[in-house]
């Protein structure tokens, strides 16, 4: 008997001696094409990328919505719950590392059919009904020799720290989508304040080429133009309500709220443009949640490729148990009632016929197609920032270029509506300076706000510090979830 304990005892040291043998490649980030800068010039744009930037609005109002949105949003709770879900599974496969201590008792009673035996055997016969007690502590451990266990904790430790970035790319999206909504909220705003005041204007000149009609000083032909144009105006405003009720329901979803109107606070000319946030496209790979995300999921497939490679060699578990055994409860814990045992037990396969190789196979194509996903994801990424750098420069010039189209046409319409009024020129001319005078002030106040709803993506795009910042506005249940494992440290030996 302690030839075998010594035996197992050996065993056991020498699978620890080689525990830090495992199985597949040890990840290293691939290398990737960088570009060295982005299309426009950034020799104006600021170190703002790590700021809570929506407060370069100097809008109070627009703080609150993001608070709130931060604290109730149901997105954001939902990532929440998956990052604890991952952090169980990574708990629970890293558990398998470690010994497993459990413990059970029994009592139990019972009678079989009687039987006549010769008084003189009697005691050479379990008493019938019998009694019996135990009670028991075991153990059970597989040695990881291969590292199995070591690259499937590897994994799930990868795909906790992908589900936090998908958190925080939640947080991301969440914060640019309410700036942007509250954005195009207000410039809806000043598009129906611009339909309602030319709406008025028209409405004035409806009664005043009615009554010169009756006097006979213009046409009926005048009369009808006059009308037309005040039509038109109308039908612009129930689309734009309809535009503003329909943003509002959106914001109110992503506040956590029900449907229903918002505060505004400053109006659109008034909401402050922020500054254009520095990065170089390699910094790209280490504050975008999406490119941290994919860079986990690889290292999650690429552990998965050493767990499959470790399936071809032999399992070695090692299992005890310790107790007592009696038939009288008041025994169980005497000396003689101890029961002990002790096993090793290895398993390996022979003949899989592929189920081993298929694994392997599977795991294989699962990193390569995480590594396609890595790279595609940097790819996008570049792009999103040079097209948001862009859009916001082109932006800014229409909107130079609008304002002074809208100059221009104001006073195209004043002198023709001077010009009609001194018989110089039909009233034609002041209806066509009027019907280019009004698209082109509700397109100014569109260019407006896509001005700084640029200004959002750029800051989406580059992402930054700024996810952090927001995090900590998040609830107590949605802060920083896994603050231990944000190192990208291989998990430690476990001897």
């Amino acid at each position: 008997m302690r030839r075998v304990l010594i035996c197992v005892v050996i065993l056991g040291l020498a699978a620890a001696l080689l525990a830090g043998c495992v199985m597949g490649p040890d990840y290293a980030r691939p290398k990737v094409d960088v570009p060295a800068g982005y299309r426009i010039d950034l020799k104006a744009a600021a170190d703002a990328a790590n700021t809570a930037w929506w407060k370069q609005f100097g809008d109070p109002v627009l703080d609150a919505l993001i608070d709130e949105s931060l604290a109730h949003n149901l997105n954001l709770q939902i990532a929440v719950a998956n990052v604890e879900q991952a952090a169980g599974v990574f708990t629970q496969t890293r558990s398998q590392l470690f010994p497993q201590v459990g413990y059970q008792g029994l009592g139990e009673r019972a009678k079989t059919p009687d039987r006549n035996y010769p008084t003189e055997f009697a005691q050479l016969f379990p008493p019938n009904p019998s009694t019996a007690y135990q009670a028991a502590l075991s153990a059970s451990w597989e040695i990881d020799l291969w590292g199995r266990i070591r690259r499937l904790s590897e994994s799930a430790r990868a795909n906790l720290l992908a589900s936090d970035e998908a958190r925080r790319g939640v947080i991301l999206t969440l914060v640019a989508s309410v700036a942007t909504n509250y954005i195009q909220l207000c410039g809806l705003d000043e598009q129906l304040a611009v339909a309602k005041s030319t709406l008025g204007t028209y409405a004035e000149s409806v009664k005043l080429f009615e009554l010169q009609f009756q006097y006979g000083q213009v046409s009926q032909m005048n009369v009808a133009q006059a009308k037309s144009q005040y039509e038109n105006a109308a039908t612009q405003i129930p689309q734009i309500e309809s535009q503003i009720a329909q943003t509002e329901n959106a914001l109110s979803v992503l506040l956590g709220r029900n449907p229903g109107p918002i505060a505004r606070g400053k109006s659109i000319s008034a909401l402050a443009l922020p500054a254009v946030p520095a990065g170089l496209p390699s910094e790209l790979l280490e504050r975008r949640p999406d490119l941290l995300q994919a860079e986990e999921q690889l290292v999650a497939a690429n552990a998965q490729i050493g767990a499959a490679k470790a399936l071809y060699f032999p399992t070695i578990s090692l299992t005890g148990a310790f107790g007592s055994a009696s038939s009288d409860l008041s025994k169980l814990f005497t000396g003689p009632a101890r029961t002990w045992s002790y096993a090793g037990q290895i398993i390996g396969p022979i003949f899989t016929f592929g189920a081993v190789s298929g694994q392997v196979a599977q795991a294989e194509a699962g990193a390569q197609a995480a590594l396609y996903n890595y790279r595609l994801s940097i790819q996008n990424a570049f792009a999103d920032v040079d097209s948001a750098l862009v859009a916001n420069q082109k932006l800014q010039e229409q909107v130079a270029a609008q304002g002074r189209l809208v100059d221009a046409l104001s006073d195209y319409a004043r002198l023709a509506r001077l010009q009609f009024n001194g018989g110089y020129a039909p009233y034609s001319t002041v209806l066509q300076a009027e019907q280019s005078l009004f698209p082109a002030q509700l397109t100014l106040a569109a260019v407006r706000s896509q001005v700084l709803a640029s200004s959002v993506n750029v800051y989406k795009a580059m992402g930054g510090g700024w996810v952090d910042l927001a995090d900590k506005g998040t609830s107590p249940a949605g802060g920083p979830a896994v603050p231990a494992l944000t190192d990208r440290n291989p998990l430690p030996p476990l001897f």
